[in-house]
C-alpha cells in the first residue's frame, strides 16, 4: 500500500511506536531495496552500525558495496558522492555532524548545488547529505552549531529538518527519490525519541508545512527539535485560554510561506522560534515575508525567539540561557497578545 501523506492524515493505516533513528533506517532501507543504485556512505556507517546506530544492520543486509565506511575526509567522500550521483547513482552521504560538513562545503555549494545549472540541465545530482545539527548537550561551540540557514541560502539545494519519527521517515524517503541535492538535518537529541509511524509505505512531499495544532489567537512557527519547545509553550498557553496555532515548517528550502500567511491572516499575530543565531536566520526570512504579504492582517509586531548571538558555551547552565525555551515563547506570545491594549 502506497500513501502520499500531506499535512493531515486522512487514511486508515496501521501505526506502531518506533524511534527516530529507526524511522530513518526504515526510510533508507526501504528505498535501497527498491533501487540498487542507492547506497549509504560516511564515517562509521558500516562496521560500527553508525555513530548513532541509525544504520544498524544495514551492512549485513546490503553489503559493503552499498553501505560504505569512509576515512575522516568529508571533502573526499562528499565529492565521491556527487560524482557518482552525476553518473546515475543515488548516494546518501552521512555526516557524523553537520559541523563537519564545513570541510566539504565547497563540494556541496560549488559542486552539488551548481551542477544542474552550470551544465545547462545535462546533469542532475540526486544526492542526500544527512546528519545531526545544532546543540546536543555539552559539546561546546564547534560541535553545536546550526547551519540550516547557511544551506537554505544556496540556490540549487533543498533543506529538510524533521521534528518527529513520522516526518523523518516520510520526508527522508521523498528526499532519496528527489532529483536534486538535499540537505537533511537531524539531531542527536532526537534519535531516541519515539513516535507513531505507519507500517505502510508513505512519502511526505517536500516544501509543505504541517499545521500540528489549530488555534485562533497567535501563530507559532518552528522546525526540527525546537518544535518540542513550541509544543510545550502552546500547551501551557492553552491552559491560560490562549489558543495558539502551531506550524512545523518541515522544509526550510523551499519554505511553505502560504501556510504561514494563511494562519497569520486568521490569528493576526506571529511568533517564530528557532535555535540558530539571529542574523540571517530562517525566522528573519519568514518574518519579512509575512510582513510583506500580510502586513494589514497583523495586530502586533512579529517576534522571534532565537538562540544566543554567541558561540554556544559548554556549561549546562549557560546552554540553558542560550537556547529558546517555553518560558521565553510564552512571554513573547503575551507581548503580541496584549500589545494593542
Amino acid at each position: 500500500m502506497l500513501i502520499f501523506a500531506f499535512a493531515k492524515k486522512h487514511y486508515s493505516i496501521t501505526m506502531r511506536e518506533i524511534q527516530f533513528r529507526e524511522a530513518l533506517r526504515e526510510a533508507m532501507s526501504e528505498e535501497m531495496r527498491k533501487d540498487e543504485n542507492i547506497y549509504l556512505m560516511g564515517e562509521e556507517v558500516a562496521q560500527y552500525n553508525g555513530a548513532y546506530k541509525v544504520s544498524q544492520g544495514m551492512l549485513d543486509e546490503f553489503g559493503e558495496k552499498r553501505v560504505i565506511d569512509t576515512p575522516i575526509s568529508e571533502a573526499g567522500f562528499a565529492g565521491i558522492g556527487i560524482g557518482s550521483a552525476m553518473n546515475g547513482l543515488r548516494p546518501i552521504i552521512e555526516f557524523m555532524t553537520f559541523n563537519f560538513s564545513l570541510v566539504a562545503i565547497d563540494q556541496i555549494i560549488n559542486g552539488a548545488a551548481k551542477i544542474m545549472s552550470m551544465s545547462g540541465g545535462q546533469f542532475s545530482v540526486p544526492i542526500v547529505f544527512r546528519g545531526p545539527t545544532g546543540n546536543a548537550g555539552m559539546l561546546s561551540s564547534q560541535h553545536s552549531q546550526c547551519f540550516e540557514n547557511w544551506y537554505a541560502n544556496c540556490p540549487g539545494l533543498k533543506v529538510v529538518v524533521p521534528s518527529n519519527p513520522y516526518d523523518a521517515k516520510g520526508l527522508l524517503k521523498s528526499c532519496i527519490i528527489d532529483p536534486d541535492p538535499v540537505i537533511f538535518m537531524e539531531s542527536e537529541l532526537m534519535y531516541g525519541d519515539k513516535g507513531p509511524v505507519p507500517e505502510e509505505t508513505y512519502y511526505i512531499p517536500l516544501g509543505k508545512a504541517n499545521v500540528t495544532k489549530e488555534g485562533s489567537d497567535v501563530t507559532l512557527v518552528g522546525f526540527g527539535k525546537i518544535m518540542k519547545v513550541v509544543n510545550a509553550a502552546a500547551a501551557e498557553l492553552e491552559k491560560e485560554g490562549i489558543h495558539a496555532e502551531v506550524i512545523d515548517l518541515r522544509t526550510v528550502r523551499p519554505i511553505d510561506y502560504d501556510t504561514v500567511i494563511t494562519s497569520v491572516k486568521k490569528t493576526n499575530r506571529l511568533v517564530i522560534v528557532e535555535e540558530s543565531w539571529p542574523l540571517g536566520s530562517i525566522a528573519t526570512e519568514v518574518a519579512f515575508k509575512v510582513q510583506k504579504d500580510a502586513f494589514d492582517y497583523l495586530d502586533a509586531p512579529v517576534l522571534r525567539i532565537m538562540g544566543g548571538d554567541v558561540p554556544l558555551p559548554y556549561a549546562p547552565t549557560l546552554i540553558q540561557e542560550y537556547l529558546p525555551n517555553p518560558e521565553r515563547v510564552i512571554k513573547a506570545v503575551k507581548e503580541v497578545m496584549y500589545v494593542t491594549k
